[in-house]
């Protein structure tokens, strides 16, 4: 399995976001939810309408854990969700392909890799490039390892700041500036 990276500089994040925009709502949004939320595809994929549609939080239980996750929808997220569940109902996959099926995680993945291809990323991406973007800019806003390793249910804080790439860019930093 290779290892993906997060989209560190917030101008790619931008430039992904546009493409994806350009290619429909569903593609921003599952792409938005994830860089927001920090949750793993397969629980994204898993959200009917009524799980976000005039409410306040998402709770899920993630398929990986069975742990039980509620946590608030932003101000980012709220209209996307009132847009897109529009006359739909309630028990409707929230991610639909164009056969009315629910979206699949290996169609998530070329969707989110031809975006950050054409906006020029070099980075390795997938669909876990979300989670870890939001763990690395959460980390970077707010500076509090053991809120993210909460929130991510790790067991460490190393690995943590090892799986947002914090750790390869410290190491990284203290070589650059290491000059006898």
């Amino acid at each position: 399995m290779t290892t993906v990276e997060p989209i560190r500089n917030k101008e790619d994040l931008r430039k992904v976001e546009a493409i994806l925009k350009k290619q429909s709502m569903r593609n921003l949004l599952f792409f938005t939810i994830g860089t927001n939320c920090g949750l793993r595809i397969s629980d994204i994929l898993a959200l009917n309408v009524g799980d976000v549609r005039g409410r306040t939080h998402i709770q899920i239980v993630e398929k990986k854990t069975g742990k039980f996750k509620k946590f608030p929808i932003n101000s980012k997220l709220k209209p996307m969700f009132e847009e897109f569940t529009k006359g739909r109902r309630a028990d409707e996959p929230l991610f639909l392909t164009i056969f009315k099926n629910r979206l699949e995680r290996y169609a998530a993945y070329y969707i989110i890799r031809y975006a950050c291809e054409e906006a020029g990323l070099q980075e390795k991406v997938g669909t876990h490039t979300m989670r870890k973007t939001f763990g690395y800019h959460h980390y970077k806003k707010y500076k509090d390892v053991a809120m993210l390793q909460k929130i991510f249910n790790h067991s460490s804080p190393q690995i943590t700041l090892r799986y947002i790439g914090i750790e390869q860019d410290q190491i990284d930093e203290s070589y650059t500036n290491f000059i006898l």
